[in-house]
């Protein structure tokens, strides 16, 4: 049984998540504070959160990216009534691995979720047909990578990433000289069709550069294929 914990300060939302994901199996626990979801986050294993943005004694942003710092990768579902591009594009730097807007349907929630676990069981042997080994250490010029350890280095000296800029960057590398466009990579990263907010690519993108690149004006690595999306090229 999948273990979920709602952090979600709206009683009549937490009460509704509740009762739809238990009727679907899932063992849920709830908080609406914050700070104690975060507590619970990192003391307890779960296989989902979902949480909320607007939380009382320490936010939802702030929740992610402690998680992540903390080198979690519990599948985080952010829910909140804001719905412009910044906000969820912060949510989604930070870590989170989708983003729902207020009002929603306990459906939507429940396939957003199934979609996630779906991905995160999906055979490694079937995501990589064709590409490269995903044990082996992946060298691109002066970038080294290792998979298993969720370790870069770049001329020699280790990166941080967040955990999406790791698996963009593993992504290109998996696929070096390939032209991937913004859609694709959304579905393959996200796994989620963000119709019309391809910017968080080109987000992920120019944070990429920044850790990766000499000169981010230009780069050597991840290259614009203009009107399309991206590819990872070996510098020459």
């Amino acid at each position: 049984m999948k273990k979920v914990l709602i952090i979600e300060d709206e009683q009549s939302i937490l009460k509704l998540l509740s009762y739809n994901l238990e009727q679907e199996g899932y063992n849920v626990e709830v908080t609406m504070d914050g700070q104690e979801g975060l507590e619970l986050a990192l003391e307890n294993g779960y296989d989902m959160i979902l949480l909320d943005l607007m939380l009382p004694n320490k936010d939802g942003i702030e929740i992610c990216r402690t998680l992540r710092q903390e080198k979690s990768e519990v599948p985080i579902i952010m829910l909140t009534a804001k719905d412009t591009e910044v906000d969820k594009i912060l949510g989604l730097e930070m870590g989170a691995d989708d983003y729902i807007t207020k009002p929603f349907s306990p459906r939507e929630v429940l396939a957003r979720m199934k979609a996630i676990f779906r991905r995160a069981e999906r055979s490694p042997s079937k995501d990589i047909v064709g590409e490269k080994n995903p044990e082996e250490t992946i060298v691109i010029g002066e970038i080294e990578i290792f998979p298993e350890k969720y370790e870069v280095f770049v001329r020699g000296e280790p990166i941080e990433l967040t955990p999406k800029e790791f698996d963009l960057l593993l992504y290109f590398a998996r696929r070096d000289g390939r032209i991937l466009s913004r859609e694709h990579l959304l579905d393959a990263i996200w796994n989620y069709d963000f119709a019309g907010e391809t910017r968080i690519v080109d987000v992920h993108v120019s944070h990429l550069r920044e850790k990766i690149e000499k000169d981010t004006r230009k780069p050597e690595y991840i290259m614009t294929a203009r009107g399309f999306g991206y590819k990872l090229e070996i510098p020459k």
